[in-house]
């Protein structure tokens, strides 16, 4: 009967150590299990994530699938500049902040399709002519506007508030958005923001309302000074 005992004790410690290999459970209390890319992973998310950090900027190595030191520094660096937990691993949180499916993510952050349509006109209609990541910047703006108690609280309601987005009245947003900038919309929704959480942004060059230049700038990104 001991020995039974043992051997059952044995096989089950086995198969904890084998899941644990695998997979971890989610920090909300709920036991959900999830897929863990960390340093020495190797797979076709890995691959993802080298991908988007690369088209981004955090990451130079090459796309092979195999999370060394440099995707860990870069997924670090994401991580530190999207309000992450710096700790080098793409668990779902960073996974979601990067658009990569796993079990526990939502990609939408709780937008609609529409609200990602809508989006990529603005983006489309403001920001068609800057980088990449100035037409994320733009998109981010509208985003933290809504999270932001002085705005309205919907998409919509940012982009159509009476003389927010000269595109509005001009007709622009009715412009069908590429590509780059419903992807651009996109990576915003994710949770990508490199404006640092700006509410404002505007052209230097063009700009006629002395009030704008005294808000706190967040950063420059091509022709677009961003500010909260």
């Amino acid at each position: 009967m001991r020995n039974k005992k043992i051997y059952i004790i044995i096989v089950l410690t086995l198969i904890t150590i084998t899941l644990a290999g695998y997979y971890v459970f989610s920090s909300n209390g709920k036991n959900e299990i999830y897929a863990l890319s960390k340093y020495g992973s190797r797979s076709d998310e890995v691959r993802q994530i080298q991908t988007k950090l690369k088209r981004w900027g955090y990451y130079n190595g090459n796309i092979d699938g195999i999370y060394g030191s440099q995707t860990l520094e870069a997924v670090k660096w994401f991580q530190s500049k999207n309000g992450l937990q710096v700790d080098g691993i793409a668990g779902p949180k960073t996974l979601a902040a990067m658009g990569i499916n796993s079990s526990t993510s939502n990609t939408n952050g709780g937008y609609s399709n529409s609200d990602l349509n809508l989006l990529a006109h603005l983006v489309y209609a403001e920001a068609r002519g800057e980088s990449y990541t100035g037409q994320v910047a733009v998109a981010s703006v509208v985003l933290n506007r809504v999270k932001n108690s002085s705005f309205p609280n919907t998409v919509a309601g940012v982009i159509y508030q009476r003389g927010a987005f000269s595109v509005v009245a001009d007709g622009q947003i009715n412009l069908t958005p590429n590509q780059t900038a419903i992807a651009a919309a996109q990576d915003a929704i994710n949770g990508w923001d490199p404006t640092y959480g700006a509410i404002y942004y505007f052209n230097p060059n063009t700009a006629t309302s002395g009030w704008i230049w005294s808000r706190p700038l967040t950063v420059v990104i091509g022709n677009h000074r961003f500010c909260k």
